[in-house]
C-alpha cells in the first residue's frame, strides 16, 4: 500500500508563495510519476504539474508556467510545489498523486494515477 501526505497549504495575498510538500511511503517502480493536481470550488479537478522520477523531466499546465515549480526534496521520497506569484484563480484543494508512467510520459488525468493524498487547501486573496 502506498500512502501520501501533503502537507504546506493556507492562506496568502495575492503575490505571495507558498510550498506544498508531499510524501511519498515507497518507491512504485523507476517509471514513477508524481503529480499536483488542484480542483477549484465547483470545478473539476486538473493537473497542474507533473515529474516523471526516472529523469526529472517535468510538465506544467500553461496556467501555472514560469510560477510553480514540482522537483524532489532533499528528503527521500517527498516532493514539493514551490508556488509564487500566486494569485486567486489558484485557490483550490491541492491534492499529491503517484502513478507509472505511459510511455515515457506522465499522464495528464486523475485516472493516470492510483494513489492519492487527502488534499491541502490553499486560498489566495486579491
Amino acid at each position: 500500500q502506498v500512502t501520501l501526505v501533503e502537507s504546506g497549504g493556507g492562506s496568502v495575498q495575492a503575490g505571495g508563495s507558498l510550498r506544498l510538500s508531499c510524501a511519498v511511503s515507497k518507491l512504485i517502480g523507476s517509471s514513477q510519476c508524481v503529480a499536483w493536481f488542484r480542483q477549484g470550488e465547483g470545478k473539476e479537478r486538473d493537473e497542474v504539474a507533473s515529474l516523471l522520477r526516472v529523469d526529472g523531466r517535468t510538465y506544467y499546465a500553461d496556467s501555472v508556467k514560469g510560477r510553480i515549480t514540482i522537483a524532489q526534496d532533499s528528503v527521500e521520497n517527498s516532493f514539493y510545489l514551490q508556488m509564487d506569484s500566486l494569485k486567486p484563480e489558484d485557490t483550490g484543494l491541492y491534492y499529491c498523486a503517484a502513478g507509472w508512467s505511459y510511455g515515457g510520459e506522465c499522464g495528464r488525468m486523475q485516472y493516470d494515477y492510483q494513489y492519492w493524498g487527502q488534499g491541502t487547501q490553499v486560498t489566495v486573496s486579491s
